[in-house]
């Protein structure tokens, strides 16, 4: 599987890295902008993301922001969608109904947990469940 991990912070970056890479290669970004970026690159070299995780919040442009831009390539080029969850300390519903209004597949609040991460993969047929 193929990852990009879009958070500003360092240490929820640091630790998502460290929880998805062993279901796959991990790419990072430190923002919003970054994030696009490097969404675009994958695409145009033809490795597109299996998943992508966005933090809401942060510099440059806002998670929501990086989803209906990467919504709005994927339906003008004709793609499939790659698998985006959406990630925040912030558990208002105003967010939570906004993320899902763009089209993300997942939501998970801060701090996260191991095997909350790994129940939303296997939610998302992204991985073999554990027995």
């Amino acid at each position: 599987m193929k990852i990009l991990v879009v958070e500003d912070d360092f240490v929820s970056r640091k630790l998502l890295m460290a929880l998805l890479s062993k279901f796959g290669e991990c790419d990072m970004a430190s923002n919003g902008v970054e994030g696009l970026e490097a969404y675009l690159l994958a695409l145009e070299s033809g490795e597109m993301y299996d998943l992508v995780t966005l933090d809401i919040m942060m510099p440059e442009m806002s998670g929501h922001e990086v989803l209906k831009r990467i919504r709005m390539v994927e339906n003008d080029r004709q793609l499939d969608h790659t698998c985006v969850i959406m990630t925040s300390a912030l558990s208002d519903s105003e967010n939570v109904l906004q993320a899902f209004k763009n089209q993300c597949e997942g939501y998970l609040r801060k701090p996260i947990s191991k095997s909350e991460l790994t129940q939303k993969l296997q939610e998302l047929g992204l991985v073999a469940e554990v027995v």
